[in-house]
């Protein structure tokens, strides 16, 4: 058995979680450049094996989709050519990084590692978009 790896696509960055083997805990991986994000991958999966891809999926509050959505439906397009032997799975991600910052909170975070948004928000969100998926199952 696989990981399942999520990623919150971002225009600047990409949080990225991972499960463990048995496919039971959601953890923060990493945050990348959203450039970077297909050589990320490729070197990733040869090092790990990994069955299902969890892509946030963007909507605003009303369920239509908002600025981000084409660029999310684009990559699963790419990563579907890219990685066909892998599940591609699109998951709401409507208040994920809201729920990120409070968890963060929760954790006791300091204000000023909370701002270090590049690296801790965007992983984080990963890593509900990725327990929320891990929940339906």
């Amino acid at each position: 058995m696989g990981r399942i790896l999520a990623i919150d696509l971002g225009t600047k960055r990409t949080g990225i979680a991972v499960t463990d083997m048995l496919q039971i805990v959601a953890n923060p991986l990493e945050t990348i450049e959203t450039s970077k994000l297909i050589d990320y991958l490729k070197s990733y999966f040869q090092k790990e094996e990994v069955d299902t891809i969890v892509l946030g999926y963007p909507k605003n509050l009303d369920g239509k989709a908002n600025e981000m959505t084409p660029k999310v439906i684009s990559l699963k397009d790419r990563l579907s050519k890219l990685f066909p032997n892998k599940k591609l799975v699109l998951i709401d991600e409507r208040f994920t990084s809201k729920m990120a910052m409070q968890s963060m909170i929760a954790m006791g975070s300091k204000k000023k590692d909370r701002k270090e948004k590049a690296g801790n928000l965007d992983k984080v969100s990963a890593a509900i978009i990725l327990q929320s998926y891990l929940e339906q199952l």
